[in-house]
């Protein structure tokens, strides 16, 4: 999942961002994973081709590339990849959960050239360990902010929200002011992957409602502190704080404009399969491999990676066809639908929608139907129930109990 504004014509359409997973080995087993990450996947791009793919890359004119794992800092050629992409006039970034980093590695990442570097926080430290399911996985994540900052890296932090954390979301933006972050990108956790596997953790559609208020007073907040709180591409859509949250100067009228999966935005796994947006799911998405066809020709000619080109108002279902901001908003984003129902275009994780539904007395609730294969960026089954809106929430009181009993969140 990507955010980033891009300033191109509306129909250059060619990789000006890209996410590519170097591997998928990792350092910790964090229960919400999208990829499932743990050990490598069979055939990961050898440093070499890894070189190869830089020198295509700058001849589609890709802007940034933010290397992801897994842990990227895990595959051997890591440096040299980062040096390689500054050499071919890309801007290199990196985001990391940060288990690994060190002041040593901090320092050899900014002589290689990255830019900057997010590190995923996700909520206050009995919080954020229970997510990560490693204790001690806060306080090794905050101190990668210290030492990527004191290497002279821009650092960030990004956040996955859910019903485990979401009460700590003031809190941790006070933690992470602290740590002199120039920016934070919020998202909300879609059951993709390990995240699948445990429904209690996900947020319902009207928890929105509480939610996307706060994060609008803390983006005016964050703006006095001169640090930019930007929503991720599943996270708001349409409600009276719309301008507000996806613009980056103050007065703005920016608004969600579509999935921009297969037009500016691209994702490469690390065995070389290429798609639209590295959360998309890989069974229905990748459009070709590396190793296979050039990277120009995969852009190009797969319809994989073209839907979001073609797909009009006509491709979309349920709520989100009649809605009144359909041309632009074209269902939200594409892999958290897809998460949910098993195919885009029809998106209950929108602002607008569970205003409206309230105002009709109604609440949506996301009951699972069919669990996730187990493989990664795979995706369950999910049904919508219709409820008063003042009905009894009956959800699990997450993080008091797996607080007190230092249990993690179990898989269905």
């Amino acid at each position: 999942m990507v955010n980033r504004r891009i300033d191109v014509s509306p129909t250059d359409y060619h990789p000006a961002y890209v996410v590519w997973e170097l591997t998928l080995a990792c350092d910790q087993p964090c229960t919400h994973c999208g990829s499932r990450a743990g050990t490598a996947r069979e055939g990961e791009l050898s440093t070499e081709e890894a070189l190869g793919v830089v020198a295509q890359l700058a001849a589609m004119r890709a802007r940034e590339v933010v290397l992801i794992g897994g842990e990227a800092y895990l595959h051997p050629g890591f440096l040299r990849i980062i040096e390689a992409l500054k050499a071919a006039g890309i801007r290199p970034g990196l985001t990391t959960g940060g288990r690994g980093v060190t002041a040593e590695l901090a320092t050899e990442m900014a002589r290689a050239g990255l830019y900057a570097a997010s590190v995923s926080i996700d909520g206050l430290e009995p919080t954020h360990d229970i997510m990560r399911a490693a204790r001690g996985s806060f306080a090794s994540a905050t101190a990668a902010l210290g030492y990527l900052k004191s290497a002279g890296i821009r650092t960030a932090a990004n956040t996955n929200l859910n019903r485990l954390n979401q009460g700590d979301l003031e809190a941790l933006y006070e933690h992470l002011k602290a740590q002199g972050i120039g920016a934070w990108q919020l998202q909300i956790t879609a059951p993709l992957g390990r995240a699948a596997d445990r429904p209690d953790l996900l947020l319902q559609p009207w928890d929105l409602m509480d939610l996307m208020p706060r994060i609008a007073r803390l983006k005016e907040r964050a703006r006095e502190d001169r640090i930019s709180v930007m929503p991720g591409n599943n996270l708001g859509y349409f409600g009276p704080e719309e301008a507000l949250l996806r613009s980056v100067h103050p007065g703005g009228r920016d608004h969600w404009r579509g999935c921009q999966a297969g037009r500016y935005v691209m994702g490469i796994e690390s065995n070389g399969a290429v798609k639209g947006c590295p959360s998309l799911q890989t069974a229905h998405y990748v459009g070709g491999n590396l190793r296979e066809q050039p990277l120009e020709r995969i852009w190009k000619d797969t319809p994989q990676l073209a839907f979001t080109r073609a797909r009009t108002v006509e491709d979309l279902w349920g709520f989100c066809r009649t809605c009144p901001f359909a041309e632009v908003c074209m269902g939200g984003c594409s892999f958290t639908a897809h998460a949910l129902f098993g195919r885009p275009g029809n998106n209950p994780y929108c602002h607008f929608r569970a205003r409206t539904r309230a105002a009709e007395g109604v609440r949506e609730r996301l009951v699972p139907k069919a669990p996730a294969p187990g493989r990664p960026f795979d995706n369950g089954l999910y049904e919508i129930v219709e409820e008063p809106f003042d009905a009894p929430d009956p959800k699990p009181e997450l993080k008091r109990e797996y607080v007190k009993t230092k249990r993690w969140p179990k898989p269905v």
